[in-house]
């Protein structure tokens, strides 16, 4: 059980990592890069999302943060 959440912490870590890259490849070089599909727009989705949901996206994105910050 532990090697499963071993690796599923590091594929996160990795997918962060990948999310991070892809914002900032988008902000220097727009959406012209076409590794980098619309991270920014997913993102702004993402949160647009979760405010339209008031109470059940505000506990949504709490979870989520948890999840990320206990590692």
């Amino acid at each position: 059980m532990d090697m499963v959440k071993s690796t599923i912490r590091s594929l996160t870590e990795i997918g962060l990592s990948l999310m991070a890259f892809g914002v900032v490849a988008a902000l220097l070089f727009g959406a012209k890069v076409s590794f980098v599909s619309d991270v920014t727009g997913n993102i702004t989705n993402l949160i647009t999302t979760l405010g339209n949901a008031g109470l059940a996206g505000l506990l949504t994105l709490g979870i989520v943060v948890w999840l990320v910050q206990n590692k």
